[in-house]
């Protein structure tokens, strides 16, 4: 008896040993992957919600020859995969264009609340005051984009861009006037055309519910900040699913050589459509035996697209770029299905192009048609690798009416190595 107890008693020890190792690991692992300040982590409005970014799922390609170096899941770059051959800038995101700010509120409650916001705005003024030429083209029109008519008329954005849930839209439209309209400056204003873009949530998120308030709004328009992007199912990318696997927000950028004229061209994501995957040219899809046209993936979700730039471009031009971004989702294998809303918004931040209520003339330096052909490749490119990085970013989600996994990574890593894609 005296020796069972020893046996037992030293057995616990080693048990212990282990735990306490694996908590050591673990802390060091979450330190290493600090929180984007502006993702909103509290939110007190609603007692039942909690707005918290979901942590990234572990895992980590052990036979790529990356794997030792890489986060539990890397944007597609860090993992070796690189998209054209134009740089990109220092963050690889859309807030390498000076100026451009992004905020996102997730909100997640109970075992059906999967969803939010992301707010994207272009400079640190207020947009309404000193609004910036715009433009948006329309790939599949089977959408809710809010404020696209007044856009296509005057070609200026006079307000931030929102990103949420389909049902949602027409909330987060009205909450962001509210916010508008406290600004200071703005008392005597009676007209605003908000722009609001959704994708379809429904299945992770009960969209019926229609969960997004004021409050969620307004976090994510004052928390909006630049620097790194949070990416994956966060703020509007919560409930969304693409290819099949869990979507969500992912962010790019490329910059110019100064001979092209130095600019930079940002790109941002909501992914939540389907097709049959593909990343630089390998059919992951197909090989990884997964399709979006097997039940509910049916590719019948929708992709916002917004672009941003610091160069000095006229509506009509950012309408060209904004088109542009079409090959780049063609490349990840989008099947741009009947019932996927593709749209894609297009800004310049150029501080001498932003118009002022009241000015009767409007005169400013444009890039010349010659010039747009280094902006068009870099759009594309960017946009394709914001699709990845949605992707790669985003964990698995459990939701309202079904999982949505993440991208295995470990496997397409594989997949990617055998075909020669990874550099």
């Amino acid at each position: 008896m005296q020796r069972q107890s020893g046996f037992w008693l030293g057995r616990s020890w080693a048990l212990i040993s282990m735990l306490v190792m694996l908590m050591a690991k673990n802390l060091q692992s979450d330190s290493a992957h600090p929180a984007n300040p502006g993702v909103n982590l509290k939110f007190e409005a609603l007692a039942s919600d909690r707005v918290a970014s979901p942590s990234p799922e572990a895992i980590i390609p052990s036979k790529a020859p990356v794997s030792h170096s890489l986060p539990a899941r890397p944007r597609a770059r860090e993992a070796g995969i690189i998209v054209g051959s134009l740089p990109a800038g220092p963050l690889n995101a859309i807030t390498d264009v000076a100026g451009v700010r992004i905020g996102h509120t997730t909100v997640i409650a109970g075992d059906s609340i999967r969803t939010g916001v992301t707010a994207i705005i272009p400079h640190g003024g207020n947009v309404f005051l000193e609004r910036v030429p715009a433009a948006i083209y329309v790939a599949n029109g089977f959408g809710k984009l809010l404020g696209v008519t007044q856009v296509r008329e005057l070609g200026e954005l006079e307000t931030p861009i929102l990103l949420t849930g389909t049902l949602s839209t027409w909330k987060a439209a009205d909450a962001m006037v509210e916010w508008l309209l406290a600004q200071p400056g703005m008392e005597t204003v009676r007209s605003i055309n908000p722009v609001v873009g959704e994708t379809n949530d429904g299945l992770l998120n009960d969209i019926r519910s229609r969960p997004i308030m004021p409050g969620h709004v307004k976090s994510a328009l004052d928390k909006a900040s630049g620097g790194p992007v949070m990416e994956g199912a966060v703020g509007a990318g919560a409930g969304t699913v693409a290819f099949g696997w869990k979507g969500g927000i992912g962010t790019s950028s490329r910059k110019l050589p100064s001979a092209s004229g130095g600019h930079t061209v940002g790109v941002l994501v909501q992914s939540n459509f389907g097709g049959d995957l593909v990343i630089a040219g390998v059919p992951v899809g197909r090989e990884l035996a997964r399709s979006a046209k097997q039940g509910e993936g049916s590719g019948d979700g929708s992709i916002m697209i917004i672009v941003a730039t610091d160069a000095p471009l006229s509506a009509r031009n950012l309408e060209r770029l904004a088109a542009r971004t079409v090959a780049g989702l063609a490349r990840t294998g989008s099947n741009l299905s009947n019932g996927s809303g593709d749209y894609a918004i297009a800004f310049s931040t150029a501080a001498e192009c932003r118009r002022r209520p009241g000015e009767t003339l409007h005169r400013f330096p444009e890039l010349s048609n010659n010039s747009m052909t280094p902006l068009f490749e870099a759009v594309a490119d960017a946009t394709e690798e914001a699709i990845y990085n949605s992707l790669f970013r985003a964990a698995t989600v459990v939701g309202h009416r079904g999982t949505a996994e993440a991208l295995p990574l470990e496997r397409t890593l594989e997949i990617l190595q055998r075909f020669g894609a990874i550099r």
